[in-house]
């Protein structure tokens, strides 16, 4: 079966740029769209050109120009978009809107990709202010999708592993520390912690996948659902030494929310959900949805031992 032709929107992005290698290496024709509104932002013209000579195409087109991003989405099968949610970055999700009027017009897109990547939204229905935002947005979206029929693929790849693991679950750090950690709760809550290059390779996959059509992928791979003191105890089992532990309850993980700037307030509602409710593990994957490990065991992920090790 002839491999799909792509376009990644946001590939200069943290997620973007994996998908894009991800792309090239499963051998689809990738283009990436460039916005001209990138100006003098030299550190991602470099990744672009370093893309394209690679193998990737540029294709040019903004979203304050339909036709642009019409003539872009018409050389493709797939769009995936990567386009920030995330408020401590930016959050965009809305101008997805714009791709979908696209993907609309253009009338031959197999399949849509819309950026979420994270935690289901479909599953956040009663998660606390302002946190929601993010995944009322994304619902906006999928309703849009939806309502177009347009083919679609959600990919819900629960916590990435450089913020949640590199911090030992802890909100604001992103390196272990080798003294001490804050437990939240008392820890034992299950999250799922993923590599960010095995997101990629995943969400490739399911591209072409009739598995996958209409469906979300939920990426959970095994030996990576684990409790912070499970982490904890890996981390402490690398580098040799116990750390001190001290707990945050709820109460007071929440105490000093409404003191924080907004986009810091929409990062603590989301770690409250994963890691003092349990968000990513309370339930059964249904019809709706496929788990990655199964569909593709080929993929040798990264457990999160050994994603660790790279701290050590």
């Amino acid at each position: 079966m002839e491999k799909s032709k792509v376009l990644i929107v946001g590939g200069t992005g943290y997620l973007g740029k994996r998908l894009v290698k991800a792309s090239l290496a499963n051998g689809n024709k990738t283009y990436i769209l460039r916005r001209p509104e990138i100006g003098v932002d030299i550190e991602k013209v470099e990744m672009l050109i370093s893309f394209k000579m690679q193998g990737a195409h540029l294709v040019t087109a903004s979203f304050n120009d339909h036709r642009s991003l019409v003539d872009a989405v018409k050389l493709v099968d797939v769009v995936i978009c990567a386009i920030s949610g995330v408020h401590i970055r930016s959050h965009h999700i809305l101008l997805q809107l714009k791709l979908v009027d696209a993907i609309k017009e253009a009338g031959n897109i197999k399949r849509f990709l819309p950026s979420e990547s994270g935690t289901d939204p479909a599953r956040m229905e009663n998660s606390m202010e302002p946190g929601r935002v993010t995944f009322d947005d994304k619902m906006v979206v999928r309703k849009a999708i939806e309502e177009t029929h347009i083919p679609y693929t959600y990919i819900s790849a629960n916590c990435f592993a450089g913020y949640f693991l590199g911090g030992l679950y802890q909100i604001g750090h992103i390196l272990p520390s080798t003294d001490s950690v804050v437990l939240l709760g008392n820890g034992n809550q299950k999250a799922i912690c993923v590599d960010e290059d095995d997101i990629a390779t995943y969400t490739i996959k399911s591209i072409d996948d009739p598995r996958t059509l209409n469906k979300t992928l939920y990426i959970r791979p095994p030996k990576n659902i684990l409790s912070q003191r499970e982490v904890v105890h890996i981390w402490e089992k690398l580098i040799g030494k116990e750390l001190k532990k001290s707990t945050l309850s709820k109460e007071e993980f929440l105490a000093p929310m409404k003191e924080l700037e907004y986009a810091e307030q929409v990062g603590m509602c989301h770690y409250y959900h994963v890691c003092y409710e349990g968000c990513l593990v309370n339930f059964e994957i249904g019809e709706e949805g496929e788990e990655a490990s199964k569909l593709y065991p080929e993929v040798n992920y990264t457990t999160a031992q050994d994603y660790m090790k790279r701290y050590v």
